[in-house]
């Protein structure tokens, strides 16, 4: 499928979840179909993670910035969403997807960052609603940004995009309006889980892409920005598996972990206006640049760690996005890991 054909596919889905249309489907209901029972049969291969519990990665994180005065204000990071962005498949705090977003925030700021995860494993994106509930409805202070990873679990058990989108986007809304910066990991490429054969890996990926394309249209339209996770749980995953890979053989591993973080944390801080100003223009040599939002969000599920933010309202295409491929940064180890 050709970037346009991309495009259009993800246009649609995104149109039909912001006007209420039906189930457009992905890659062809039939094929999910196939793919939903493959992927049925793997998840019982693997046993959906050998290590269900997931660490307690809550708590405060830099607290050798945690001194008196002006500026040393904790951040407030708060992750939603499934399994990944809960860190399943680890068995410590500090290997987790927020302790390393927590402490690798904290050096870039050189301030405190308080952590909290709401994450549920086994969530699709119409749990969202509660966990933004959560986030927003109590008596917390709102978290400066918000890093929501969700989409796996939908494609798995046939949501239809159109509403998979519409409740990823509500979400988006929500947070955004009570005043929380948002960062979404795009939903990954499930192609690349071992005991899927082909041709359903084929089928997965390209299920997969079309909705991490389609959630990029969405999330940007309201506000939030997108991080491709795709190919960061594609081609470093297939080629590494016992590396990247947790022993499920499902689940990423503290390295697969580590490495989307490293390619979340740039956005995350560029949300929050602390990545240098020289990086936010766009890199022609890295082929950064404005497009078309349908195109951007198709681009960007091919390509890992390719960030999609709002740029123009209008254009002859409709709204456009700045495409950006940030450069990667080493996730520092977790100073602190509440117990």
């Amino acid at each position: 499928m050709t970037s346009m054909s991309r495009a259009r596919v993800a246009r649609r889905i995104a149109a039909g979840a912001a006007y209420g249309g039906g189930g457009i489907g992905l890659a062809g209901a039939a094929a999910v179909g196939l793919v939903l029972t493959e992927m049925r049969l793997a998840r019982r291969q693997v046993g959906n993670g050998t290590h269900p519990h997931v660490p307690q990665a809550d708590g405060l994180y830099g607290r050798a910035y945690d001194t008196p005065g002006p500026g040393a204000e904790p951040l407030y990071l708060t992750l939603l969403g499934d399994s990944t962005a809960a860190g399943q498949g680890v068995h410590r705090a500090g290997q987790t997807p927020g302790a390393l977003l927590a402490s690798g925030l904290a050096a870039v700021a050189e301030r405190p960052v308080e952590l909290r995860n709401v994450a549920l494993p086994g969530a699709r994106s119409d749990d969202l609603d509660r966990q933004v509930a959560l986030v927003v409805g109590g008596t917390a202070p709102v978290p400066d940004v918000c890093v929501i990873m969700i989409g796996a679990n939908d494609v798995t058990h046939r949501m239809p995009p159109t509403l998979s989108v519409r409740h990823l986007a509500a979400a988006v809304r929500r947070l955004r309006t009570a005043g929380a910066e948002v960062v979404v990991g795009t939903c990954p490429d499930l192609g690349t889980i071992e005991p899927v054969g082909q041709p359903l890996r084929w089928l997965a990926r390209r299920a997969s892409r079309q909705l991490a394309a389609a959630q990029t249209i969405g999330v940007v339209e309201q506000g939030g920005r997108t991080v491709s996770l795709g190919d960061l749980l594609g081609p470093e995953f297939e080629a590494n598996p016992r590396e990247l890979f947790g022993p499920d053989h499902y689940h990423p591993s503290a390295e697969g972990y580590a490495t989307a973080a490293m390619a979340v944390l740039p956005t995350v801080c560029a949300t929050l206006g602390l990545w240098p100003a020289e990086e936010e223009r766009p890199d022609v040599s890295r082929r950064e640049g404005f497009l078309p939002v349908a195109r951007a969000a198709a681009e960007a599920a091919s390509e890992a760690g390719t960030e999609v933010a709002a740029a123009m309202p209008t254009g002859p295409r409709g709204p456009w996005a700045l495409l950006k491929r940030r450069r990667r940064r080493r996730v520092p180890e977790p100073e602190h890991v509440p117990q």
